[in-house]
């Protein structure tokens, strides 16, 4: 039976316009929720601690900035916009303290509450409502007068209301203009894992990079390893974002289509796809969760390294040259973690 498509007509905000709705954390996806609420009429207040750097920009932006816990007791929804690693943290200091009978604790990634790395009182109802694009795409497009989809899980019902709220929030942050989806917390988590380490992150830069350093190696200028690599790639998967993988092979030409269809099984063959349904084990099994939080535990002893020398590889130099040569492409330096501020003015 096909999924139901929750509309704008099945999402009035209604049943948040009585209430305080409370951000906590002002990224990517906060500051987008915050802003497309605020602006659909609902009352936001942005919970964040004292020292945050994304103080002055919220205050700037019309919001009443709180102390986290502050914010929390002010609040009747409370969307707990903090990265997987540091909800616990911000969870157990300022959180669950706060929450009494009746609130409602939502989140837009169900890794926290899947993977029990916090302890859920049963007197609230907790929800997810996940946009599936980036923060600035969610305000962006909200400006636009349009959406992105998103998805919806309802994991306790204390209020009988929790369904409401949720699609409430998914109307008032443009979602239910593309349409919403209901899934669960389990499914919205393992796929999302999945999806960024096997195909959509992990799986296309690996395969990006081998691509380029395969030509280079070969003798091949990086100027056009890059182009053939990487450049291009973002054609072909506008070309299946808009009408499908059918539609992009009828877009192409006939030697590139048979080329994809003859010899692309052939590099993503069937020993992947089985290392893929290996990954996906540990990914159910919460190998990976219990990895990724000792990994952050130790300081990313780890990663720090591999990120350091991921990006001194010879194609990120060779894309920085040839990308200042393309007007057309928007040059943003948006560092992990960094100045909110221009997200959002990206956003405008």
């Amino acid at each position: 039976m096909a999924a139901k498509i929750y509309t704008t007509k099945d999402a009035p905000i209604a049943p948040l316009k009585k209430k305080t709705l409370a951000v906590i954390g002002f990224g990517s996806q906060g500051h987008a929720h915050a802003l497309n609420l605020k602006d659909s009429g609902l009352k936001v207040v942005i919970g964040l601690y004292k020292k945050s750097k994304s103080r002055e920009v919220a205050k700037k932006l019309g919001f009443e900035v709180m102390d986290t816990a502050d914010a929390v007791k002010a609040a009747d929804v409370i969307f707990v916009a903090t990265p997987d690693t540091v909800i616990p943290s911000v969870y157990n200091k300022d959180i669950v303290p706060n929450l009494t009978p009746g609130k409602t604790l939502l989140f837009s990634h169900g890794f926290a509450v899947h993977f029990n790395t916090i302890k859920l009182p049963d007197f609230i109802d907790v929800i997810l409502v996940a946009p599936k694009g980036p923060g600035h795409t969610v305000r962006s497009q909200f400006l636009a007068g349009k959406g992105v989809p998103g998805l919806i899980a309802i994991h306790q019902d204390v209020t009988g209301n929790a369904k409401k709220t949720a699609l409430a929030w998914a109307g008032g942050i443009g979602c239910a203009r593309a349409g919403v989806f209901e899934t669960n917390f389990r499914e919205d988590t393992v796929t999302d894992l999945f999806g960024e380490q096997c195909v959509l992150c992990g799986g296309a830069s690996a395969l990006v990079k081998a691509g380029f350093e395969v030509l280079v190696e070969a003798g091949y200028q990086p100027e056009m390893a890059y182009f053939e690599c990487l450049h291009e790639l973002k054609l072909i998967v506008d070309l299946m974002n808009e009408q499908g993988i059918a539609g992009m092979r009828f877009s192409v030409s006939e030697t590139a289509e048979w080329g994809d269809v003859s010899v692309g099984p052939k590099i993503i063959d069937a020993s992947v796809k089985k290392r893929m349904q290996k990954q996906l084990k540990e990914i159910e099994s919460g190998k990976f969760a219990k990895e990724w939080i000792a990994e952050y535990e130790s300081g990313y002893k780890r990663f720090n390294p591999i990120r350091k020398a991921e990006a001194a590889h010879q194609i990120e130099k060779t894309g920085a040259k040839l990308r200042s040569t393309m007007s057309w492409i928007k040059q943003s330096k948006i560092k992990k973690g960094a100045s909110q501020a221009s997200l959002i003015s990206s956003s405008k």
